[in-house]
């Protein structure tokens, strides 16, 4: 039996890893690779499908950048943002590799060299995004020039119960056979053992090698401050970030914070400018652009703004309003501090808050999410994405509102352990941690193993946080239970 998705196994053979090491010198001046590059690197070259899971600045275009160098024939990328395509195509060429974007904004003619350049073997690289490989003269063009790599960058976007769902994303597996079969490359900063089982299907590859690393950043320190009311909240997140060491950014639930936030921050004199998806794709990339250079202090952002951002001093995350679920809370705390220094997240957190996002994740699907299902299977699936994104506003509420180790509880939704308190959030640093959540008379079943409840059905283990454990249920999502409840009643087996 392989083991599941989200578990690390032994890498297939593949290149020496000191051929990879050397590569990744000559051609990018690394003088060493992170954990984990190396190992889905190797796989990818091997031929073998790969998952590597990495958290946010820690390298992964690397990975399929040096794959493709190892592999002979041209090599797709698939990505959805056209800034982030830009970025990277502008990186490659600046090291001497072949790349070009054949997205909605290239012109004609260019587009039609694009894939000229790509079939003659030109080009290493073609970027595209998912919206494009709907199309079936584009998929006949890129089977055409017989890719030896498929590469799916924020491959969590394919998972219908992740945060960042794109229903243009599920098109993916059937394209890959479409276009030949070549290895599959899935890359992405977050996915909990359940969108890891969810991309690994969805994608249809077979056997793959899962590589999952970093997930604890301890440079980011941890910290909830709680609120009633929104006055002294709004209040709290302006002194703060207008006396905290920058560049910041600053998170909120709605555009209207946005304006609001950063119109209050410059009244004070610091450098602000919001973001978010109402505003004109120009301003949007100049507000970008302004935050990279360090033009900008701080940028007061919806979750439209952070995919792709590549900046390693951000020294502060500041939530003004609570996250939709830990899944985005996680990939966005992790733009700060990338470069191995300090930085805080901070969430101001109002119980009020959670009404919103209730809210939010008690709508529907779209026509696009739900198309091809008969009536029945929709009303059932439109169910069952309520209650696991409901389940996941309760996960958020649940760490805003710890009594023990934030971290514990952060990385235990992750699938990873972490068995002392960590000693840099609130709550370690006010001396209440306590062991760090350790169960008395230790876990009665292992970490992601899968478990059944009579009324939920199966399930994944999570985590433990004192005597209580965090099950995801693939039909409820996540549900905390007591332990003695659950071993006097014999409610999991």
């Amino acid at each position: 039996m392989s083991p599941a998705p989200g578990q690390d196994r032994t890498t297939a053979r593949g290149p020496d890893r000191r051929r990879i090491r050397r590569l990744a010198q000559e051609t990018f001046g690394f003088e060493s690779l992170r954990a984990g590059q190396e190992d889905a690197i190797r796989s990818a070259a091997a031929g073998r499908d790969t998952l590597a899971v990495l958290p946010t600045g820690w390298g992964k275009s690397a990975i399929y950048q040096l794959a493709a160098l190892l592999i002979p024939g041209p090599t797709v990328v698939v990505s959805p943002l056209i800034a982030l395509q830009r970025d990277q195509v502008d990186a490659l060429e600046d090291a001497d590799m072949g790349a070009a974007a054949a997205n909605s904004h290239v012109r004609g003619a260019a587009r039609r060299q694009a894939f000229a350049d790509f079939s003659s073997g030109d080009l290493e690289f073609l970027f595209l995004s998912p919206e494009q490989l709907a199309r079936d003269d584009v998929v006949a063009e890129v089977a055409a020039a017989h890719p030896s790599l498929f590469v799916v960058d924020e491959a969590h976007c394919i998972s219908a119960w992740g945060h960042d769902f794109r229903p243009d994303y599920l098109r993916l597996g059937e394209v890959v056979e479409a276009v030949g079969r070549p290895p599959v490359l899935a890359l992405t900063a977050t996915a909990s053992p359940p969108v890891r089982q969810e991309i690994v299907e969805r994608l249809g590859l077979c056997d793959p090698e899962v590589v999952v690393r970093g997930f604890d950043r301890p440079n980011i320190a941890l910290a909830v401050r709680r609120f009633v009311g929104d006055g002294d909240q709004r209040a709290a997140v302006l002194d703060d970030t207008a006396a905290a060491e920058g560049p910041g950014i600053v998170y909120v639930a709605t555009r209207r914070h946005a304006e609001e936030v950063a119109g209050a921050l410059s009244e004070r004199g610091v450098g602000a400018a919001h973001y978010h998806g109402g505003m004109a794709a120009g301003e949007r990339n100049a507000v970008h652009s302004a935050f990279v250079a360090d033009d900008l202090r701080v940028v007061v952002a919806t979750t439209a703004f952070g995919m792709g951002i590549d900046k390693p001093n951000v020294r502060f995350v500041h939530h003004h309003d609570v996250a939709d679920s830990l899944d985005s809370y996680y990939q966005e705390i992790g733009r700060g501090g990338r470069d191995g220094r300090p930085a805080a997240a901070v969430l101001y957190y109002r119980p009020e808050d959670l009404g919103l996002r209730r809210f939010f994740a008690s709508s529907g699907l779209s026509d696009d999410e739900l198309e091809g299902l008969a009536q029945e299977d929709a009303a059932e699936v439109e169910e069952r994405h309520r209650r696991i994104e409901q389940s996941r506003v309760e996960m958020m509420q649940a760490y805003a509102e710890a009594r023990t180790c934030r971290r514990r509880l952060l990385l235990g939704y992750f699938g990873e352990r972490l068995d002392e308190p960590c000693g840099n959030c609130d709550v370690c640093r006010s001396g209440t941690g306590g062991n760090g959540g350790g169960v008395v008379g230790g876990e009665p079943f292992p970490l992601l193993s899968r478990v059944s409840h009579p009324s939920w059905g199966e399930g994944q283990v999570m985590g433990y946080e004192g005597d209580v454990v965090t099950v995801f249920f693939d039909r409820v999502g996540y549900k905390t239970l007591s332990l003695p409840l659950v071993e006097e009643a014999g409610l999991l087996e």
